[in-house]
């Protein structure tokens, strides 16, 4: 791994950047709390009997894998532009991040219909990317074929999470092939026209039901209604065909809350009237029984939402009482907006505060599943010296928080490049500028990462060989010297 060499603003230096009403927040009694929180819900004594241990003997603990995921997506996959700035990018994978977001994003996945990109293509590699003059505006931009992705994330030992098998989303999810399917006469009811190429408008949501009911939507429009049901039920075949023994967990659903909360889910329907537009009946309790349906028992499955109140923690309830596979729970954070930073370092806006955090997870939690934090975006406003060390201060105090939360499973960075985000996420929200070097915000995670939360010690061995220590869940390396006196190690997993 490159050691980056930081030259900027000691943390000290950083906390000076935010004012007193922020630190009124985040006051010393809220810092100690986090600390217990952490020892309590992190930590955990191990207590292990390697063979050929000698008695007293000094044995060196050392972490070498953390339970917890530190992830990022990994949409940017030899796309940056040099093969340095990609031999950059791809060494976070395996030392920052220890799990990869992976675009299966309906829309570029399958640009073609019958033509999902599982392969790597010549506009897929490296030298495409690097004499491309206008990335952004590229169909595959952020979208890499995923067979070379997978395979990069088991080579090194990288756990895989895909996203997203089923979301509503005209914009990023559904393709246009599909959405061609839509009858004329439905359009031409909903006052809807189709470009010279057949695209319909590029809005997440079609208003094309009019006044029909789903129901007389599905009786008026039969072949596409059971299109619809019968494609999205392929496509979570196929995928767990090829992927099913080796990517770890999906986000089976993403953003459907809105659906339940507006009442848009009915049991046993053929069609969802969704604000998205026309969806398979009932489609997130059926993306979820046709996912357990084609994936091993092993596979997590997620569902994943951007809304936290109590309509998602009813659907998720919802969902299980009806008999839906639901491993882990995911939530999105994501402050977008720079001035929503500002604001925060200011001591003007308590968004985010440990208090709205506690009380936004402690509502979650009741749903009695592990929780991924699967999205998060934190923006340097500006992106000058004070925005980027406010960036950092932010970062570094919300992931000791959620870090320190029990039900929390894992954090998940989003757009690790800046300038590398979708259209309409900031540009400055990166770890690292496009071209790859690390802002303040990368070295404040890493020292978190791979110091403070690493757990590296020495201790003696039993009279009985046995081994002992308190540290960080996860796999360990222990290393003594026999009787022989020749060094030997075993693995063992503290969970």
């Amino acid at each position: 791994m490159t050691e980056y060499q930081y030259t900027g603003m000691s943390p000290e230096e950083q906390n000076k950047q935010m004012s007193e009403g922020y630190w009124k927040l985040w006051n010393p009694d809220v810092q100690a709390r986090i600390d217990r929180d952490i020892e309590a819900h992190r930590k955990a004594d191990g207590f292990f009997k390697p063979a050929g241990v000698p008695a007293g003997a000094d044995v060196k603990v050392e972490q070498i894998k953390s339970e917890f995921i530190f992830g990022a997506h990994i949409f940017n996959f030899d796309q940056l532009g040099s093969d340095e700035r990609n031999r950059r990018y791809k060494e976070l994978y395996g030392t920052l991040f220890n799990s990869a977001t992976i675009a299966f994003y309906w829309k570029q996945f399958e640009l073609e219909e019958g033509k999902p990109r599982f392969h790597a293509e010549y506009r897929d590699s490296a030298a495409f990317w690097n004499q491309c003059s206008d990335p952004k505006h590229q169909p595959h931009w952020r979208r890499p074929a995923t067979d070379p992705v997978v395979k990069f994330c088991l080579d090194k030992g990288i756990r895989l999470h895909g996203h997203t098998l089923v979301w509503g989303n005209n914009t990023w999810q559904i393709p246009d092939w599909l959405i061609a399917k839509i009858p004329l006469d439905c359009l031409k009811d909903a006052h809807l026209e189709r470009s010279e190429n057949g695209r319909l408008p590029g809005d997440a949501t079609f208003p094309v039901f009019g006044s029909l009911t789903a129901e007389e939507f599905a009786d008026r429009y039969p072949e596409y209604v059971a299109e619809i049901n019968a494609r999205m039920a392929k496509r979570i075949l196929e995928i767990a065909v090829r992927y099913g023994q080796v990517v770890d967990s999906w986000d089976v659903v993403n953003e459907s809350a809105t659906d339940f909360g507006k009442g848009n889910m009915v049991p046993g329907s053929r069609l969802c009237r969704s604000w998205y537009g026309p969806m398979p009946g009932d489609y997130t309790c059926r993306g979820f029984k046709i996912a357990e349906s084609v994936f091993p028992a092993k596979t997590k499955l997620n569902i994943n939402d951007y809304i936290m109140s109590d309509v998602y923690l009813n659907q998720v309830r919802d969902l299980r009482a009806r008999g839906c596979k639901i491993d882990i729970m995911g939530a999105q954070m994501h402050l977008f907006n720079p001035q929503t930073c500002l604001d925060i370092a200011d001591g003007v806006s308590d968004v985010e505060s440990p208090a709205r955090v506690r009380e936004k997870f402690t509502r979650l939690e009741k749903a009695g599943l592990p929780i991924h934090l699967s999205e998060i975006t934190i923006t340097a406003p500006n992106n000058d010296e004070r925005g980027q060390a406010i960036q950092a201060v932010i970062a570094r105090n919300l992931y000791r928080l959620w870090f320190s939360l029990k039900p929390m499973m894992g954090i998940t960075w989003w757009n690790v490049v800046d300038d590398c985000g979708a259209p309409g996420e900031p540009s400055v929200s990166g770890l690292f500028s496009r071209d790859m070097e690390p802002k303040p915000a990368y070295f404040a995670l890493n020292d978190l990462i791979n110091h403070q939360w690493k757990t590296r010690t020495c201790v003696k061995a039993g009279k009985d060989g046995s081994v002992e220590f308190r540290g960080f869940r996860g796999t360990y390396r222990l290393t003594w010297l026999d009787e022989s006196g020749a060094e030997r190690s075993a693995e063992v997993v503290l969970h």
